[in-house]
């Protein structure tokens, strides 16, 4: 039966989720004085005979009858039916330190946030600053209580974690230096999400153990000649320890896609392939385990592949024949497309992103900031667009060669219009074209507003395709190959959106893109000259799936982004 604190935690919980749905505020504050009031009653309420309830003091009649419910079914109707309105996303808010029931009321409602990733991808475009009772100071500090809150949950983004791994197998192999030990996995195949992270260790188990003792790591157990153990962080950690002629073999067979890996033991087997001759054991830990699987590729009769590409079973079929095209790195990236300045809901001025684009060697930058429908985002009107193409000029004039092209997120409405007229519309040097409401749509409908966006003359480039937030949101349901060829036959490119929250479109529609001549375009969506590191971890996804950087419209230089937007606008008959 319920003690005192489990029913005040109910009468706690009622209190708040009206006072976040905008319920009579009186009832709200009076379940919430109750609350205190049964947590410091100096005897228990499952003791008190039923009668006796309302003669507490502090405790009136209709208080009492709540309570005597709770005692007798478990269960508070109100709450259950509150609840039961209430979007998962919000309940899970209420465990982030500082937000209260009005600053959620004012997510929910007014921001239209319905998840915590929601609100940290929020939180990253400084957006909780347009609204009040957020400052800058209250921003960084919800960020920071989400941040702390989704690390004990047990999954991670790549980005999020990366540094923490690498750091974990740099000091293992400090520790045990006369031994091999490699990050594996899903974190060595640098998956978008991961679960949990993989060390593989020729060191013995009991060593082992000590030295995650002597790290504060905690719920150690064996199982299965498995060390599986948490970090003081949160993190999930398995230990693979193996004896030293295993190493090799161990590591790449949990560094492959289990559908990759199949693929590469049947074509092994058809190959008759010879065993892999080992390196020399002296050579320094990343050395030896590339050439050791260099031999291991090379014995079955194939090119190599690293780890982070060896996702797609049929790219094993060109490994026998060639060495795999050169796929897109960070070096290839010419320009910043998809970007926001203060103008509408990004943290620095137009100048700013654009001298930090010239520090960083960058040829050009693509400011497209909120169109007037994201009210949210401080999305531009008018009369800002005319003096923030006036500015853009002056700046250009300055800057030059360096070229800040005139650009805009149009909100995709929900009839699958642009959010300008076309005279504003053709203002712009080029338009990026993303669904930023009305998320939850079938894909009947969802299809019906992109490809009506993506055949509007002005459209560009699509931004993020699907609406995903990693973690948080799954976004719209969508026919990718419908909208790969709608984009060919209308000279659009489609964003792989950058942001590790993102990385939309999907690494794995990468190929049937480049197949049919779909043009991509690597873009941070930077609210920040911070946000331009973003691109890493787009580039890293786009390597999964093969990109070159003939395929990257971020890519291009220039003279050739501008002959880009050149022929596509004769050829959608702008001027």
């Amino acid at each position: 039966m319920l003690d005192n604190y489990a029913i005040a935690d109910q009468f706690s919980l009622l209190g708040k989720l009206m006072d976040i749905h905008g319920e009579n505020s009186f009832k709200a504050k009076s379940y919430s004085s109750a609350a205190f009031t049964i947590e410091k009653l100096p005897v228990q309420l499952r003791d008190t005979p039923p009668e006796k309830i309302a003669g507490l003091k502090g405790i009136g009649d209709s208080t009492a009858k709540k309570i005597r419910e709770l005692l007798e079914t478990g269960k508070l109707a109100a709450l259950e039916e509150i609840i039961a309105k209430t979007p998962t996303g919000i309940l899970e808010m209420m465990q982030i330190k500082g937000l209260g029931p009005k600053k959620i009321l004012t997510i929910w409602k007014e921001m239209g946030i319905e998840s915590i990733g929601e609100l940290l991808y929020a939180c990253n475009e400084n957006r909780l600053l347009l609204y009040k009772g957020f400052g800058e100071k209250t921003q960084e500090a919800v960020k920071q209580s989400i941040q702390y809150y989704t690390a004990h949950k047990g999954q991670f983004l790549y980005a999020d974690i990366e540094a923490y791994a690498l750091q974990l197998e740099k000091i293992f192999r400090e520790q045990f230096p006369t031994h091999r030990t490699s990050l594996a996995g899903d974190i060595r195949r640098q998956s978008i999400i991961i679960t949990q992270l993989e060390l593989l260790s020729t060191a013995s188990i009991p060593d082992l153990i000590a030295f995650l003792e002597k790290l504060q790591f905690i719920s150690i157990s064996t199982e299965d000649n498995l060390i599986k153990a948490q970090s003081p962080e949160g993190a999930k950690l398995v230990l693979r320890p193996c004896l030293p002629e295993e190493f090799t073999e161990r590591l790449f067979t949990s560094s492959c896609s289990s559908a990759f890996l199949e693929a590469f033991r049947q074509q092994e087997m058809a190959a008759a392939a010879a065993p892999a001759a080992l390196p020399a054991a002296d050579q320094p830990q990343e050395a030896f385990i590339t050439s050791a699987e260099e031999a291991l590729f090379k014995a079955g009769g194939f090119h190599y592949l690293p780890p982070n590409q060896r996702e797609l079973p049929e790219t094993l079929t060109l490994l026998h024949q060639a060495p795999p095209a050169k796929t897109i790195s960070t070096t290839d990236i010419k320009a910043i497309i998809h970007s926001h300045s203060n103008w509408s809901d990004g943290l620095e001025s137009i100048e700013a992103m654009a001298l930090a684009c010239i520090q960083k060697g960058f040829e050009y930058l693509v400011l497209s900031d909120h169109s007037k429908s994201a009210g949210y985002a401080n999305g531009l009107q008018a009369d800002r667009i005319k003096a923030q193409h006036q500015a853009i000029d002056e700046l250009n004039a300055r800057l030059a060669p360096f070229h800040i092209f005139k650009s805009i997120e149009s909100d995709i409405l929900g009839d699958g219009s642009l959010d300008y007229e076309e005279e504003i519309l053709q203002s712009f040097d080029l338009i990026i074209a993303s669904v930023h409401s009305n998320l939850k749509m079938t894909e009947e409908k969802a299809m019906q507003r992109l490809l009506k966006a993506i055949e509007h003359p002005a459209t560009r480039i699509l931004g993020h395709m699907t609406g995903r937030l990693l973690l948080s949101r799954p976004g719209y349901p969508v026919d990718h190959r419908i909208i790969i060829d709608a984009c060919v036959a209308n000279g659009v490119a489609i964003e792989l959106n950058a942001h590790p929250r993102r990385l939309d479109i999907d690494w794995s529609w990468i190929p049937y893109a480049m197949e049919k001549g779909c043009l991509l375009s690597i873009n941070p969506d930077a609210h920040s000259t911070e946000g331009f590191e973003d691109i890493r971890y787009g580039v890293l996804a786009a390597q999964k799936g093969g990109l070159t950087a003939t395929h990257n419209l971020s890519s291009f230089g220039l003279d050739a982004f501008r002959n880009w937007l050149k022929e596509n606008k004769h050829k959608n008959g702008y001027r």
